[in-house]
């Protein structure tokens, strides 16, 4: 039988070690996933070269602004990949780059992702977009489109990564940030679901290599596998920031991702004020402290690395604290008063006293 001239390059692709038929079973597999998350704005399926999104809706702000992020979720794929679980991951990449968008009051409209992989394998491509696409539907946002690369030679056949992009649009004089800060405003915490995706390699090398814990292994002081807490998925903060934004006078949010509660903060903080945040307030889940302890890390580096058990705070005005918990509330969040804006001087931002059975 002869081939044509595309099945001749197909074949010689797949001599290369790049399977074009596994890729377009991929999509076929993930077109399910990806219509879930879908918008009315959304035009035309998945499969075309550029997601398209119908901006006119856009004519209703007096003066949008739009807003973009990117991110990835870092070494967290390794223990999805050592666990063989890949339908979860997704939230992590989703909630890393939808909630820095919303720490600005954009509502985010649509997402992108990337999927670099050492070999397709359909079924394992459909679980991460599956994921992808659920987190899309918790933030409100539309998946519009993807790219998903095989690169044998760079990556083992098991191993991938992810990376995604979003946009989102504010009204000007609704967006958040530090210019609004006000001496006396609340640091209201919002609590994570745990690790979140950020610092996986310190957590991966002291608790798998140096703690020598396995993945499958039952840990008393979490309630489960160590590889079941490290795949907790990111907590995805979208729809509850946006409301919080719009039922009470917040003033700046701030996103906890790497570098820790403080440094995160001190991005949104004015130059003339300051906030101090109290630990005693809360106590961190216990993988945290099984991290402290197993390494002898001490409190400083801990807290520049981890989240430490907040994942998203907004500075609001006093008398708007119990509403902003009831709204948080109605989400599953659980939210607290941690803190407080000073007027002192610096940007800066001070955790004192310490977490409770520590």
């Amino acid at each position: 039988m002869s081939q044509t001239p595309e099945t001749a390059s197909a074949n010689a692709y797949a001599a290369a070690g790049v399977d074009i038929h596994a890729g377009d079973r991929a999509v076929d597999l993930m077109k399910v996933w990806i219509e879930k998350s879908r918008r009315p704005e959304v035009l035309g399926g998945v499969g075309g070269f550029a997601g398209l999104f119908d901006a006119s809706a856009l004519k209703a702000y007096e003066r949008p602004l739009l807003a973009t992020s990117t991110d990835g979720v870092g070494t967290k794929v390794a223990i999805a990949q050592a666990m063989d679980k890949h339908d979860t991951i997704g939230f992590d990449l989703v909630g890393m780059v939808v909630d820095d968008l919303v720490v600005c009051g954009a509502e985010p409209l649509f997402m992108t992702d990337y999927i670099a992989t050492g070999k397709v394998v359909p079924e394992r491509v459909a679980a991460i977009v599956k994921g992808i696409a659920e987190a899309c539907v918790e933030a409100g946002c539309a998946l519009v489109g993807g790219e998903t690369a095989e690169h044998p030679g760079l990556l083992a056949a098991d191993e991938y990564d992810v990376a995604g992009a979003a946009t989102g649009v504010v009204e000007a004089d609704g967006l958040l940030g530090s210019d609004r800060v006000e001496a006396g405003d609340v640091v209201l915490a919002m609590e994570a679901s745990g690790l979140h995706s950020n610092g996986y390699s310190l957590v991966r090398h002291v608790l798998l290599n140096s703690g020598a814990y396995t993945l499958d292994q039952q840990v008393s002081e979490l309630g489960h596998t160590l590889g079941e807490e490290l795949l907790t998925p990111t907590r995805v903060y979208a729809k509850a920031c946006l409301e919080l934004a719009r039922g009470t006078k917040t003033h700046a949010m701030s996103h906890v991702t790497g570098g820790g509660l403080a440094a995160n903060l001190e991005r949104v903080m004015p130059a003339e004020l300051s906030a101090r945040i109290d630990r005693t307030t809360w106590t961190p889940s216990p993988i945290f402290d099984l991290v402290r302890r197993t390494g002898s890390i001490d409190l400083p580096d801990l807290e520049m690395t981890l989240n430490c058990g907040v994942g998203m705070v907004a500075l609001i005005a006093p008398d708007d604290v119990d509403e902003a918990v009831r709204i948080l509330a109605g989400y599953d969040i659980r939210a607290w008063a941690a803190g407080e804006v000073t007027d002192a001087p610096g940007g800066k931002v001070e955790l004192t006293g310490a977490y409770a059975g520590w």
